[in-house]
């Protein structure tokens, strides 16, 4: 349960030697498997025991203790792609198209020797479906591993600004 602690609010800076910018065109690049619709690819971004987490409320401490908008580990993942890729999917006849924008990268920790970092980045997606657009905005976290050119994504932890309000149905992965 320690990899889903994210650090307080601190004044951002910049960690000494790390080139932020393979942080942030890793993050872009899961963005854009995102809506492209590459779901598998996407998944196969997280290490085998990955977990991509939504909470429901603002600075919940963990997903084991109430209900969150998302918490999937890699079967669950795997399940709802399955579903997104069903063709009598209800919920996404038509599909959704989306657009995610990321900004304000920060590396909040790394230990290079390790090739371990949490970096910290401003999202926002757009969603249109059904003549319908939505738009989902937060700060997300990701607990990543140095994998060869790349990275593996131990946790994605994505913290909306509206995380308790009442929501549509959500199909696709913010």
């Amino acid at each position: 349960m320690d990899s889903l602690v994210i650090p307080a609010a601190t004044k951002p800076k910049q960690k000494q030697n790390i080139n932020r910018e393979e942080f942030e065109l890793f993050l872009i690049y899961e963005g854009r498997l995102l809506d492209d619709r590459e779901f598998e690819k996407w998944m196969d971004l997280y290490t085998d025991d990955g977990v991509y987490w939504v909470p429901s409320t603002d600075g919940q401490p963990d997903p084991y203790n109430e209900a969150s908008l998302f918490f999937d580990d890699k079967q669950l993942m795997k399940t709802r792609i399955e579903r997104l890729r069903h063709p009598r999917i209800h919920i996404q006849t038509p599909p959704s198209r989306t657009n995610h924008v990321i900004s304000n990268v920060i590396v909040e920790e790394a230990d290079d020797d390790k090739g371990t970092y949490l970096i910290s980045s401003s999202l926002l997606m757009g969603e249109y479906r059904l003549d319908v657009q939505r738009f989902f905005i937060g700060r997300q976290f990701h607990r990543i591993t140095r994998d060869g050119n790349s990275f593996r994504i131990s946790l994605k932890r994505v913290n909306l600004i509206n995380c308790d309000t009442a929501f549509e149905a959500m199909a696709v992965p913010i």
